[in-house]
């Protein structure tokens, strides 16, 4: 019984909204959804980082995927939230908060309903893209969390972080 409810979570999917755009992550890296809110900005760090959150007593990064994914600025309302998740950086687990427009719901995709990214050539990097999830309206765009941010910027949000943490002192 234990086997088929670890099996039906790995299918599952934490599905938001960045524009029109659907996306997903994979709910067993999801630890909390958060209403936006007491982000703190931190100077010179890349523009798709927001700032850093109090969550409990410890800094967590924020990250605007849209502006990392190079999409329209918009305004943040009252369905914005900060999805925190669980990443592998550098072998050791981060946690992080993402900035997305609105949460959508928890789905369930199966393996045979996920086809591979798209090929776009050479030059356009699509290795953060866990699959395209099929639905009955349209493609779900699954995000491969711990890949959605190189090396160079993982340093940057990590450095946010400690910067936060000592304005916090």
């Amino acid at each position: 019984m234990e086997t088929m409810t670890l099996g039906v979570e790995q299918s599952q999917y934490l599905t938001f909204r960045l524009g029109e755009e659907e996306f997903g992550v994979g709910i067993l890296q999801v630890k909390e959804i958060l209403e936006y809110g007491g982000i703190t900005r931190v100077p010179m760090v890349p523009d798709f980082i927001r700032g850093v959150i109090n969550l409990r007593g410890n800094v967590v990064p924020v990250v605007d995927l849209a502006a990392k994914f190079g999409m329209p600025k918009r305004d943040v309302t009252n369905r914005s939230c900060v999805v925190i998740v669980e990443v592998s950086l550098g072998g050791e687990q981060t946690t992080m908060g993402v900035l997305v427009d609105a949460v959508s719901q928890v789905m369930d995709i199966l393996p045979q309903e996920i086809e591979p990214p798209p090929p776009f050539g050479a030059k356009i990097k699509v290795d953060f893209i866990q699959g395209m999830g099929k639905t009955e309206r349209k493609f779900i765009i699954l995000l491969d969390i711990d890949k959605v941010l190189s090396g160079e910027e993982m340093t940057a949000i990590a450095q946010a972080a400690s910067s936060g943490s000592l304005a916090a002192a």
